[in-house]
């Protein structure tokens, strides 16, 4: 490691505050009355609940979502016998993991007692506190000792991640080799290198795979483990074999797998050309593996290989079980995390990298193929589909096995944790639902953008509808390529090839019929057709060919949207106004118009509330709509306030179903407090969740800013009033954002509105 690098890991863990965890209250505490209910007298009420029944810890403290994550620091990964206190940043680290991958609360707690039975002592008399222990970097074979009278003793999930984490990890990667190898669990030799706490209960794991225990050659720093040998001790016992064998060299000849969790450089490349074919490497040892992927594949090209290692491809990292296996077991109150939880753990781990790699996981792993195959063994670690895959396997597993305290339905379980994982999934659920229900034909006029191709994977799951892509066939080809897509052109979606496609001239004279009266000829209108992908769309849509438009994750909005204006406006339908949902962490909020009228009249403005009204509906929420300018209830006689008094006026002359209310600023929309003591009585309740703006500019900066600071993220821009035959997003677009507005313009126009 550079200077630099070691600089920026220490700043990191430095600044801007010291360490990488803090502790925040999820109760309010701003007034006499919180602090009754927080504290005394109101908390002894929970206590009495508690002490009549001790599983109501669950409902009314933070057990239930709580892990200790504990160690003694005597064996910490690369670093060794390091202390308690060294061990901090690791187990903080640990923590930090928890939260990120499966919203799990942990406090590491770092213990200086070496004494097996002491430290276990301590971590039982942990239980009231912790819905469940991981236990970490504690050294062979007291890791053996304190892991076991831990599970004796305490009723809750005890699991040792060193052990448990890799074993599993490593088992889901050795499935999917053996399916890539031909081979199978019951038939294949295996060499272990590493006779510590991850390497048995690696093969321990193994074994409760298939693998035959008379197919397993251990080894450790004295060589193979065999039957007359004194030193052993009873966990490495278990593995001793009646062999001449004495040296990795020995044990190498016809292996179809070896197993490494020792030292680097330890596998040299005339063992491994002793190897059976397609063998399996797992060099496991970090930072440095038993040997380099690169020198494996010289000695054989066909080697299936996976590392600790981040930079190559197969990363054996236990982030990919340990905060999913935990979720799973807390959430049905599991009394343990017992074989058939592991077991599920690794088929699921294992199922998840053979199908198709989900569009965030495309987003945050760029340039890199992954597809099923001997360079992707097993899912990468930013895999969002990780949490509700496996979380729900280990669950339905722990109830099946009768170790569950508590039954949950398993759909709505995964539900939940969609919402988790993405946080439109909640908000979007009803707009889904309605989507599959009817079968609406979606053009997409960027098709060769790579977003757009993994838009069109998600929606074979998503929303089973087949998708019309514009764009050259080769390019779309190449680049589903290279995405590691399986998507096939005429199978999952349709092409429409903007250079040679067969109705090329039907589309350029309907494009000429529908501008000719606006300046365009037909030298015009053939080039436009054959250079403008969105008019392409648009004029299928209008031609019924196609029902509706998606574009702009390429070039300016206005730029799309004077294009679809042209092709598809009539006098029933135009652009009326845009409407972004910002999802924030106090709840959603709706903001118009974004982009459509920079500077709209008062009817214009009427006409964005009405649609913002009925799109909100559409979420399944009552819309509570606040018209925003910068005077507050007439105090102002400012353009603004003109507009907005002029828009009130013409909704006050309909009889609307919704709550409106104006013109106001955005502080009185969002604080009823402050909005009752300016204007009394008025009928908008509670706090607004649309914020309609007197012009696009207000709206735009609203809407980025809780972007940018809050941290928002967007559903939309959703454009109004086209009878949802056109949609145009932004540049900056995600693919989840494309899917979303994918299943928005998959909704009939009856039900849209």
């Amino acid at each position: 490691m550079s200077q630099d690098e070691y600089r920026a890991s220490l700043d990191y863990h430095e600044l801007p505050k010291p360490g990488k965890l803090e502790i925040r209250a999820t109760k309010p505490m701003a007034t006499a009355r919180d602090l009754s209910r927080a504290y005394s007298p109101g908390v002894a009420n929970a206590c009495l609940e508690i002490e009549k029944n001790p599983a109501d810890a669950r409902r009314y403290t933070s057990k239930g979502n709580l892990v200790a994550v504990v160690s003694n620091g005597t064996a910490v990964l690369g670093l060794g016998n390091i202390g308690a206190q060294a061990s901090k940043p690791v187990m903080e680290g640990k923590a930090v993991l928890f939260k990120k991958f499966a919203g799990i609360d942990c406090f590491d707690i770092e213990v200086d007692e070496s004494d097996p039975e002491k430290l276990a002592d301590l971590v039982c008399k942990l239980e009231p506190t912790f819905g469940a222990v991981n236990l970490e970097d504690i050294k062979a074979p007291d890791c053996f000792l304190v892991e076991r009278i831990c599970r004796e003793r305490m009723n809750i999930p005890v699991f040792h991640d060193d052990q448990h984490g890799t074993a599993i990890v490593a088992a889901a990667a050795a499935t999917n080799a053996l399916r890539v190898a031909g081979k199978s669990f019951e038939d294949i030799k295996i060499v272990a290198l590493g006779a510590g706490a991850a390497g048995i209960a690696c093969l321990k794991m193994l074994i409760k795979m298939g693998a035959k225990r008379e197919n397993i050659t251990m080894l450790d720093s004295k060589g193979v483990v065999h039957t007359l040998r004194n030193d052993l001790s009873a966990e490495k016992a278990e593995f001793a074999r009646e062999t001449e064998m004495r040296t990795t060299m020995d044990a190498m000849e016809g292996a179809d797998l070896f197993l490494g969790v020792s030292g680097p450089g330890l596998l040299t490349a005339e063992m491994v050309k002793k190897m059976a074919d397609s063998p399996i490497i797992f060099a496991l040892a970090n930072p440095t593996p038993e040997i380099m992927p690169e020198e494996a594949r010289e000695a054989s090209p066909n080697a299936l290989i996976a590392t600790g290692r981040s930079d190559y491809p197969n990363q054996v990292n236990n982030v990919l079980c340990f905060p999913f296996i935990f979720r799973g077991a807390l959430d049905v109150g599991a009394r343990e995390i017992n074989d058939e939880m592991k077991i599920a753990c690794v088929e699921a781990i294992a199922k998840l990298a053979r199908v198709t790699a989900s569009a965030e996981l495309g987003t945050a792993y760029q340039g890199e193929k992954l597809s099923f195959g001997p360079d992707y063994l097993i899912p990468k670690p930013f895999d969002p589909r990780l949490l509700p895959t496996v979380a729900v396997a280990v669950a339905k597993a722990a109830m099946e096995s009768g170790v569950a305290t508590r039954e949950i339905d398993l759909d709505t379980y995964a539900r939940s944790l969609q919402s988790h994982v993405y946080r439109s999934a909640l908000v979007m659920r009803p707009v889904f639902e309605a989507a599959r229900t009817v079968s609406r034909r979606i053009v997409f006029a960027e098709g060769e953008e790579p977003r757009i191709l993994r838009t069109a994977q998600a929606m074979m799951d998503e929303t089973m509808e087949m998708p019309i892509l514009i764009g050259r066939p080769h390019v779309i080809d190449q680049r589903i390529e290279r995405e590691g897509l399986s998507i096939v052109a005429g199978r999952d979606f349709e092409v429409v090839n903007p250079e040679s496609d067969a109705r090329y001239r039907e589309y350029w004279t309907t494009y000429y019929e529908i501008m000719k009266r606006r300046g365009v000829s037909p030298d015009v209108a053939r080039a436009t057709i054959r250079t403008n992908t969105t008019a392409i769309a648009a004029t299928m849509v209008r031609r019924g060919e196609a029902d509706s438009v998606i574009c702009g994750t390429v070039g300016q909005y206005l730029w799309h949207l004077d294009t679809v204006s042209q092709i598809l406006s009539t006098d029933e339908l135009h652009p009326v106004g845009a409407l972004s949902l910002l999802l924030l962490d106090k709840g959603p909020l709706f903001i118009a118009d974004t982009h459509v009228n920079a500077e709209p009249s008062g009817e214009q403005v009427a006409e964005t509330l009405i649609a913002a009204a009925r799109h909100v509906r559409r979420f399944g929420i009552t819309p509570r709509i606040a018209l925003c300018s910068g005077s507050q209830f007439g105090n102002l006689d400012s353009l603004s306030g003109r507009i907005a008094r002029e828009a009130l006026a013409i909704l006050d002359e309909r009889s609307l179903d919704f709550e409106y209310e104006g013109e106001m600023q955005s502080d009185a929309a969002l604080n009823p407090e402050l909005r009752e003591r300016l204007f009394p009585g008025g009928r908008l309740n509670g706090k607004a969740n649309v914020l309609i703006f007197t012009n696009s500019d207000a709206a735009g900066a609203a809407r980025n800013l809780l972007k940018t600071v809050a941290e928002g993220l967007e559903v939309g821009p959703i454009l109004m009033g086209m009878g949802n035959r056109a949609h145009i997003v932004t540049p900056g677009v995600t693919v989840r954002g494309l899917l979303n507005i994918t299943a928005l313009a998959s909704t009939p126009v009856s039900s849209y509105g």
